[in-house]
């Protein structure tokens, strides 16, 4: 779970847990995911925040980071902008991710376990 807000991110990712993940990673930023990058490329499900903040690397550039480094699994971007922001335009424009606005229903979210416990997490 790559998400700048601390709260939000803790919420997320113990809902996760509860709900079957094997592993979550819990990263505010690009840095910290790299720091975890072990457990972050052996997730199956990346959940990224496509804005981090002004003048920091987005959740697109945590994207492309774990796709160069053979990350295999799939990958949802949140948003809380319109999809008329450029970082979320450019992240609709990618194959095979999905793009979810905030605040996401709990329902929803564990839907992306996908009924098996994999690993979760930015990765």
């Amino acid at each position: 779970m790559l998400e700048d807000d601390e709260d939000l991110r803790s919420i997320l990712c113990e809902l996760l847990s509860l709900s079957g993940a094997e592993q979550t990673v819990s990263a505010g930023s690009l840095a910290e995911l790299q720091r975890q990058r072990v457990e972050a490329l052996g997730c199956g499900l990346a959940i990224l925040d496509i804005n981090l903040g002004a003048g920091v690397p987005s959740g697109l550039d945590a994207y492309r980071w774990l796709r160069d480094n053979g990350f295999a699994g799939r990958s949802v971007f949140l948003t809380g902008h319109a999809r008329a922001h450029p970082l979320v335009r450019e992240a609709l424009e990618l194959a095979h991710v999905q793009v979810l606005s905030k605040p996401i229903e709990s329902r929803l979210l564990l839907s992306l376990l996908g009924g098996g416990s994999h690993g979760t997490g930015a990765s």
